[in-house]
């Protein structure tokens, strides 16, 4: 009977079901980066629409301007650390655009490689508001919609910033666990309630997209076409869980095992990576 139930949950977890031919796609922080590789892979996969918020309004023009040509693309302005700036934002969206399908959180900053002694209280609300509550607050705004239409897709994009902490990036690290943790609860809740809307939580390690520029690391640094072009396919295959590279599924399993001198050891000394924000500098 066991081999059954694990079998038919295997099943339910790597049925292809959400395809992006038709759907109306919105990605945050769409101008640069991944969420700019995602847009175009949506458009190129024939959604239907693809909607960009960013806080940036020139980047917005030109990025609308750029994508077009491989389908109906769509700008608005938001700050996703604003409540307000959400609601101009979605409500913009319905009028122009109707309901979304597939939204992406995909806007996050990280502020600095200071020490936590040495942050400010403007520091720890910058990084909270945008990283972790910008994405909460969004889906807030789209997530009711999908539940009574009964369907739907929830991506956020975390970190494995949010299983594994680094010295000199406690913010960055605080705010991606709190959305990694807030998005898998999300998903939970959705399944228990048998809802067809689904919601996939993406860890990367380190993208190579100019937000981490400076950092010094022994593992690849990940290119942002292969995140991108895997968040899709996990979106499509409505996978709950992706960690990149594959082998960060698997950090939570090693401090579980590994006592934490012999892992500190390990991983920061040996491995390098309690200094990699030593020479941060971030996108210029």
């Amino acid at each position: 009977m066991y081999i059954c139930v694990i079998k038919n949950a295997l099943k339910e977890g790597i049925k292809t079901e959400m395809k992006i031919q038709g759907k109306s796609v919105l990605i945050t922080g769409a101008c640069s980066g991944i969420g700019k590789l995602m847009a175009r892979i949506c458009l190129e996969k024939g959604a239907a629409k693809v909607i960009i918020w960013d806080i940036n309004e020139a980047a917005i023009e030109s990025t609308v301007k750029e994508l077009s040509s491989l389908g109906t693309v769509y700008g608005f302005k938001a700050d996703v650390s604003s409540p307000e700036s959400i609601d101009k934002a979605c409500e913009a969206t319905k009028a122009a655009c109707g309901d979304v399908d597939i939204l992406i959180n995909n806007a996050g900053i990280i502020t600095n490689n200071k020490i936590f002694a040495e942050q400010t209280d403007k520091d720890i609300d910058r990084t909270i508001d945008i990283d972790t509550k910008g994405a909460m607050y969004v889906t807030l705004r789209f997530i009711n919609g999908m539940r009574e239409r009964g369907c739907g897709h929830i991506c956020n994009i975390t970190s494995a910033a949010g299983m594994l902490a680094l010295p000199k990036m406690s913010l960055y690290a605080a705010a991606k666990w709190g959305a990694l943790g807030w998005s898998e609860s999300v998903r939970i809740e959705l399944k228990r309630e048998k809802s067809p809307v689904k919601v996939t939580t993406v860890a990367p390690y380190f993208i190579n997209t100019g937000m981490f520029d400076g950092i010094r690391s022994v593992f690849r640094v990940l290119p942002p076409e292969e995140v991108a072009k895997k968040t899709i396919k996990a979106i499509e295959r409505n996978k709950g869980y992706l960690g990149i590279p594959f082998g960060k599924h698997f950090i939570r399993f090693n401090q579980g095992l590994i006592p934490d001198g012999l892992f500190d050891w390990l991983f920061g000394d040996i491995f390098g990576l309690y200094t990699v924000m030593d020479h941060f500098t971030g996108r210029k």
